[in-house]
C-alpha cells in the first residue's frame, strides 16, 4: 500500500489546502471546545457584534502551529476517509 496522497489532493494548491484545513480545524475545535465556547458566548461581557470576530480569529490562530506538510497530510487523509465511506 502506498502512503502518498491521492492524485486529486496532490493537485490542490497550497491556498486550497490552507482553506480546507482552516475549515476542518475550526469544525474540530468547536466540537472539542463546545462547552467552553458556550460559556464564553453566555458571559455578560460577550458582545455578538465584536466578540464573535475576535473569537473566530483566536481559534484560527491555532492553524499556524501546523506546517504546510502537516496541513496537506490532514486534508489528504480526510479526503481518503470520506471517499472510502
Amino acid at each position: 500500500m502506498s502512503s502518498s496522497p491521492e492524485p486529486q489532493q496532490q493537485q490542490k494548491s497550497q491556498k486550497q489546502i490552507d482553506a480546507e484545513f482552516t475549515s476542518y480545524y475550526l469544525q474540530r475545535a468547536t466540537q472539542e471546545f463546545g462547552e467552553a465556547l458556550d460559556a464564553i458566548r453566555s458571559a455578560d461581557d460577550f458582545k455578538p457584534d465584536s466578540s464573535i470576530a475576535v473569537l473566530i480569529s483566536a481559534l484560527q490562530q491555532g492553524t499556524g502551529m501546523f506546517s504546510e506538510e502537516d496541513r496537506r497530510a490532514v486534508i489528504c487523509s480526510e479526503g481518503a476517509a470520506r471517499s472510502s465511506k
